[in-house]
């Protein structure tokens, strides 16, 4: 979907959408910190940030615990109920199928990303779960927003990683 279609149903502008991914860029940046994956994610409703969340796989061992997954749970917990309708979902990478997964039981209406993923990517790079007819629910989706700066973060952490000789 292009940015044209997306403005169609989304109350936000390109500025705003530069805001929000700046937000989950901060929180990737804090990942990097704890040195997790550097992947944030903010929701948004009604023109308020309502969750914001990094990876923490390392520090809560815990295989599940991707920015998306606890930046929903504080969703859910913060408008007290699993229906996320009226929510955008900013992330820095292109989710996985657990996370478009959750977005999809959350009901999250529309998603958007920075980075594509072309290993583990379940929107646009390996399956398109967020628009299968075949489901209940479907999300839109634009992708690319500030793709270079959410690339690079990742880029030079696994080059880190490297570096120091971790996996």
């Amino acid at each position: 979907m292009n940015t044209d279609d997306l403005l169609k149903f989304s109350p936000f502008t390109s500025a705003m959408h530069s805001k929000f991914m700046q937000l989950a860029l901060d929180e990737a940046e804090q990942a990097m910190r704890e040195e997790e994956v550097p992947i944030g994610a903010v929701i948004v409703c009604d023109g308020h940030v309502i969750a914001r969340a990094h990876n923490q796989r390392e520090q809560l061992r815990d295989p599940t615990a991707h920015a998306e997954m606890i930046a929903i749970t504080q969703a859910a917990q913060s408008r007290e109920s699993w229906r996320l309708e009226g929510c955008t979902l900013y992330v820095t990478l292109e989710p996985c199928p657990m996370c478009a997964g959750a977005i999809l039981q959350a009901r999250i209406p529309t998603l958007v990303y920075g980075a594509a993923d072309p290993k583990a990517g379940a929107v646009d790079s390996l399956y398109r779960l967020l628009g299968d007819p075949r489901l209940n629910h479907r999300t839109e989706v634009l992708a690319g927003v500030m793709a270079a700066p959410c690339g690079e973060i990742l880029s030079r952490f696994f080059q880190e990683q490297r570096r120091v000789g971790k996996k």
